[in-house]
């Protein structure tokens, strides 16, 4: 919901996601590389399954950044009233 106090020039945090995902993503696969080769399976498991929600949020944030910024309302566009207090 809009109260009209948000900022002029807030910005998504999105590109600091998308890199917080390639750096996760490269740690994630050099434990499990290594948890395998070391014959810990179950840190390999662990590893593998934090790999795989790293994955997801980067397929995520990479679908958000492709479909671009949305329209925004202006300064003109008076706020919007709570559900519960609309006028009729």
């Amino acid at each position: 919901m809009r109260t009209g106090s948000e900022p002029t020039t807030a910005r998504s945090a999105l590109r600091a996601r998308f890199w917080l995902c390639v750096w996760g993503m490269f740690w994630a696969m050099f434990g499990t590389a290594v948890f395998v080769l070391v014959g810990r399976p179950g840190w390999a498991a662990a590893f593998g399954a934090l790999w795989l929600v790293i994955a997801v949020d980067f397929a995520l944030v990479v679908r958000h950044l492709r479909q671009g910024s949305h329209y925004q309302p202006g300064r003109d566009v008076p706020p919007y009233w709570p559900p519960d207090q609309r006028r009729r």
